[in-house]
């Protein structure tokens, strides 16, 4: 299969031009201009749009196990919602059974995955428990299974947290096999506390959920997740950032040259605490952990990505219907399952009240949501970025395009939107993952098994 992009403007971290794009199978096989048309079986005319890779979401919840029910997406609803809005590649987390072998978690998600996927896929491994076994299939996962990179949550007691010196265990074995901590970064032992009193006071409504977890909460794991990266001396990644306190731990020692990385999410960028004042149990449709935060810290996390000290955007994509699913908590706000939907609407958000609204650069936004994820996730230059020999994972997005964000119009399986009726400018049009189009003329052509499980490499640092 030979196809042609013309006329477009290519966009990746560090340039914007004109260009044509040839794709030979499913690879970009050269970048210039005017390539002949003979023998060619598809062109793709990107006049007046921009040509930009892929987005990889390296934070998703697809078909995972949470509170009593299951995220709303499987592999097949979740990876269609992405490739509807840009994303091409997705890092999904395997998670350990209670008792069991990572081995056992990374086959199970396998088979959830299986002829489903309709974009490439990787997992990060869960690690809950650290058992006899855990070490040894880490280097294991690393070496043969092109797992690069664990997730460790420093709150739920009694499901998925993980004490420190479990943490510095783990720390020290990435660092003999060249893996990547993600740290969930709350103090998990000190909310639980919180909600307790707050429950036995008879505050039940969705707001507590935010109320009983403090940024100072988020901070302080925070810090406490780097300085024990600092004592073994390897990166970590801090997952979900929400607020200006976790922030300013994060930027206090990437100023002191340590390898301390961290992502945010589009929901703490554009949406706040006062969300979970809406009547009724509205406000459940918006508990996340960490939870909204305070509007002011939203102008805080734009400076902290323009300023590089946040270096991605991902979801963390965790869909749960109001309707059955939320409802579980309409008298409890602790047992709310956690989560919110997103994995189609990044792009669109990130360009909308970014890129035009100055906040950050066209260039650092490709940074943010393609070329950063892919080189701290082991799949750059593979994905991330349009260059000769890299995937032809590609979209073409018009910047003048609008389109309102709805329940009604998206195209995961939740029952609702986080951005209900905001309007966006600058929507993708065409999507490509490996050569092949899975979105053409915002009409989707895609096939559920076309996604590939791709191994990832080890981190590059950026």
């Amino acid at each position: 299969m030979r196809t042609i992009i013309k006329n477009g403007t290519i966009v990746t971290a560090v340039g914007t031009y004109p260009g044509d794009i040839l794709i030979e199978g499913e690879k970009i096989s050269a970048i210039g201009l005017a390539f002949p048309a003979e023998q060619t079986d598809k062109i793709i005319d990107a006049a007046g749009k921009y040509v930009l890779p892929g987005a990889v979401d390296v934070h998703t919840h697809l078909d995972a196990p949470q509170m009593g029910t299951v995220t709303a997406d499987d592999f097949e609803s979740g990876t269609t919602a992405a490739a509807w809005g840009g994303t091409t590649t997705i890092v999904d987390f395997a998670t350990q059974p209670r008792g069991g072998s990572l081995l056992q978690g990374y086959e199970t998600w396998h088979r959830k995955a299986a002829g489903k996927a309709v974009i490439d896929y990787g997992f990060h491994m869960v690690i809950r428990q650290l058992n006899e076994q855990v070490l040894p299939e880490m280097d294991l996962l690393v070496r043969d299974e092109g797992v690069s990179s664990f997730k460790l949550y420093m709150s739920y007691p009694g499901d998925l947290m993980v004490g420190d010196a479990e943490i510095f265990r783990i720390l020290q074995r990435s660092g003999e096999n060249g893996g990547l901590v993600c740290m969930h970064a709350e103090n998990g032992d000190v909310i639980d506390l919180i909600v307790k009193k707050a429950l036995a006071e008879g505050k039940i409504a969705p707001k507590y959920h935010a109320l009983t977890r403090p940024t100072k909460a988020e901070a302080e794991a925070t810090h406490r997740a780097i300085a024990l990266a600092e004592m073994v001396g390897v990166p970590v990644y801090i997952v979900h950032l929400s607020c200006a306190d976790a922030l300013e731990e994060v930027r206090d020692a990437r100023q002191l040259g340590l390898p301390v990385y961290a992502e945010t999410c589009p929901h703490y960028l554009f949406l706040s605490i006062e969300e979970y004042d809406r009547p009724g149990f509205e406000g459940a449709k918006y508990v996340m952990t960490p939870p909204l935060r305070e509007k002011w810290h939203q102008d805080v996390l734009w400076k902290g990505l323009a300023g590089r000290d946040v270096s991605v955007i991902s979801t963390d994509h965790c869909p749960f219907c109001i309707r059955e699913q939320k409802e579980i908590g309409l008298n409890d706000f602790s047992l709310i399952p956690n989560g919110a939907p997103g994995i189609e609407s990044r792009l669109m958000l990130v360009y909308d009240g970014g890129v035009r609204q100055g906040r950050i650069t066209l260039n650092r936004m490709v940074e943010l949501l393609s070329t950063n994820p892919a080189r701290l996730m082991g799949l750059y230059p593979r994905k991330g970025t349009i260059a000769p020999g890299s995937d032809a994972d590609l979209v073409i997005f018009d910047p003048e395009a609008k389109l309102v964000l709805s329940a009604k119009t998206h195209h995961t399986r939740v029952d609702y939107n986080l951005f209900e009726g905001r309007e966006v400018t600058g929507v993708p049009i065409t999507v490509l993952s490996r050569g092949q189009t899975v979105i053409e003329d915002r009409v989707f052509v895609g096939k559920a098994g076309n996604g590939k499980y791709i191994k990832r490499d080890h981190y590059q640092l950026v």
